[in-house]
């Protein structure tokens, strides 16, 4: 472990653009469950499709419902080892960009400033009108349903929905292209906490690896990366990424 852990350090302080692509696997540890562990929200929620959100009143207010409890255990968690590491190593000058499947803003909350982020799959504290685009803070849209309506709406007459994409939506097309182009172009591409089963983000790894980038898997589950991995780290991502940014900062010149 401890070579794994030097080399991987030694290959960040030599690369010129170190790509960190995070899933949920990062954020239990902060408290947040994945929508596939037993109790997470796949457990008490039928997932809302776009389709429905967009026909139906009832399944707004479902759809809402269920982000509200997830939201309330957001705000409970915080940023972890994991999320502060990543960070530590913008700090050093190490990070060119962050690229998540996650949807909790925990990345932005450590200290990686939002143009260092790109977010697949939207942030749920941001809220969108599904007519105009204009969007609002989430504690507005709170507010909205703390007085009385379960399922709130622009100004405009549009749906308010959480700036995220639901089962059936189509992914946001800029940032899907930029993590395409810059996992495409770098040379260190890290995954942490992603079973990588999700497409399009599952096949980041595999436009960096076209590049010939140096890849790393940190996960505790098997992914369909790990044979064609140059490093397999089958660890809790917290304290692995603590151990190497703190290799990264022994190991960085001077």
């Amino acid at each position: 472990m401890d070579k794994k852990i030097e080399r991987i350090a030694n290959k960040i302080v030599t690369s010129k653009k170190v790509i960190v692509f995070t899933g949920a696997g990062i954020s239990t540890e902060s408290g947040i469950s994945d929508y596939r562990s037993k109790g997470g929200i796949w457990d008490r929620y039928r997932p809302v499709y776009f389709d429905e959100f967009m026909t139906s009143r009832e399944h707004r207010i479902k759809y809402w419902q269920e982000k509200m409890d997830f939201n309330r255990a957001l705000d409970k968690a915080g940023p972890n080892k994991g999320h502060l590491a990543i960070a530590k190593l913008n700090e050093m000058g190490f990070l060119h960009t962050l690229i998540t499947q996650n949807i909790d803003g925990l990345h932005q909350r450590s200290g990686i400033p939002d143009e260092k982020v790109i977010e697949l799959h939207g942030n749920t504290r941001r809220i969108r009108c599904m007519t105009c685009s204009a969007t609002i803070p989430l504690e507005l849209a709170w507010k909205m349903i703390d007085e009385g309506d379960p399922a709130p709406e622009c100004q405009c007459g549009g749906f308010l929905k959480p700036d995220t994409v639901s089962f059936g939506q189509s992914m946001p097309e800029e940032s899907t292209k930029r993590a395409v182009e810059l996992s495409s172009s770098c040379d260190f591409f890290m995954v942490v906490g992603s079973t990588l089963v999700v497409q399009p983000a599952s096949l980041m790894p595999q436009y960096a690896q076209k590049r010939c980038a140096f890849l790393v898997i940190v996960n505790l589950s098997d992914t369909p990366c790990d044979s064609s991995c140059d490093i397999l780290i089958r660890e809790e991502a917290g304290k692995t990424l603590e151990r190497i940014a703190g290799e990264v900062e022994k190991s960085a010149p001077c």
